[in-house]
């Protein structure tokens, strides 16, 4: 099965704003985003609190433990802005101890159904919850993990986002991965109305940071991540949940019901998830504060998304800044900055470099994101 083709609304709507593709010099700076509004607001974050004595995974999220976390604030539609607050609540909060990343989810529903019972069933067929996790803030090589109110895992290593032809590993699993679902209600019976179900897991960090390149957790490393609701509207027949369908028989789409807003029908545009800050404070409340980098970053997106759009409708690459609007020299949180454009027809690769400190990072056609160690020459 091509994953890609399995769920649509979920993986390839890229309903995205057109580019802004104005004459040089007539962009101003404060406008050069324009021509993709919701791919620029500022995303989510979270401060995630250490503790020594991990939660017991079994779908409480109320326990001791879990009451020295804050819940996030109310999901939203997945393409923010656009479309209304959603009608039912969901919330998460997090947790990390020397081993694992801890997630609770509180998820309001008066009709709690599930049908899926084995693992890496397509999960999100049901009403599901999803996390995803890039650790490397890269784009590429991140994780998805889904669970319905069975508590049924589903879970898959992405090498890079489906727009850019990535493959979603289903055989991969989450090794050591805990998970515990507890219904307020009674599953599947539409006579009574539920509160809704909670979930609890405990992630491994080696597990989603493995291999030769396995990542120190430590007081201020930052990932990124976010969660989605998956959410069916549903009629009961025969005394069961049954999907809504259209008069062609088709089922209507999913509600999809996100932390962190992407601004488009599709959650992996990695570059638009939330922000993990870990913090080991025990008796002050750190803060989040945007790094200087993603700030640097959002020119590299911004050719990346010109130039995305640009060869869509001409089947080629532009090869200069100037072509795409953008200026080669641009200030970012007060820093002189240079960007630099390498490209063919088929390829390239942009370069976004602190004119002072020579902090440079690049983006290529795949939109994989890198910071390149390129020595200050000495004047």
């Amino acid at each position: 099965m091509k994953w890609i083709s399995a769920r649509p609304s979920h993986f390839i709507k890229p309903v995205l704003t057109a580019a802004l593709f104005a004459l040089p010099g007539l962009v101003k700076a404060q406008d050069v985003f324009q021509g993709f509004p919701d791919l620029f607001t500022v995303p989510e974050s979270y401060v995630v609190k250490h503790v020594k004595q991990a939660p017991v995974i079994d779908g409480d999220v109320e326990d001791a433990v879990w009451q020295q976390a804050k819940w996030t604030k109310d999901f939203q539609d997945i393409e923010g802005r656009l479309k209304p607050q959603p009608p039912l609540q969901t919330n998460v909060k997090m947790l990390w101890g020397d081993s694992c990343l801890y997630v609770a989810a509180r998820i309001r529903d008066p009709h709690v159904w599930a049908t899926l019972k084995h693992h890496d069933d397509i999960v999100y067929r049901d009403n599901d919850f999803e996390l995803f996790i890039d650790p490397t803030n890269s784009t590429h090589k991140y994780f998805e993990i889904e669970v319905n109110a069975l508590n049924t895992i589903f879970d898959l290593f992405l090498t890079r986002p489906y727009r850019n032809n990535g493959a979603a590993v289903t055989g991969w699993d989450t090794h050591g991965l805990r998970s515990a679902v507890k219904v307020q209600g009674t599953l599947n019976d539409p006579s009574d109305t539920d509160q809704g179900w909670t979930v609890e897991m405990a992630i491994p960090f080696k597990a989603i940071a493995g291999g030769f390149n396995r990542a120190v957790i430590k007081d201020g490393t930052t990932w990124r991540i976010n969660f989605s609701r998956v959410q069916y509207d549903t009629k009961v027949q025969n005394g069961k949940y049954v999907k809504l369908q259209d008069n062609a028989g088709h089922g209507l789409p999913e509600h999809n019901w996100v932390w962190s807003n992407q601004g488009l029908i599709n959650m992996h545009y990695p570059e638009r998830w939330g922000y993990l800050l870990f913090s080991d404070h025990e008796f002050d409340e750190a803060a989040f504060k945007m790094p200087y980098a993603e700030e640097q970053k959002k020119y590299l997106w911004l050719v990346y998304y010109k130039q995305k759009q640009w060869f869509k409708d001409h089947h080629e690459y532009l090869t200069s800044l100037n072509k795409l609007g953008i200026e080669n020299k641009v200030t970012v949180a007060g820093h002189a900055n240079e960007l630099k454009l390498e490209a063919t027809a088929h390829q390239f690769i942009t370069y976004i470099s602190d004119t002072k400190t020579n902090a440079t990072y690049t983006i290529d056609q795949d939109g994989l994101v890198q910071q390149q160690i390129i020595p200050k020459l000495h004047e």
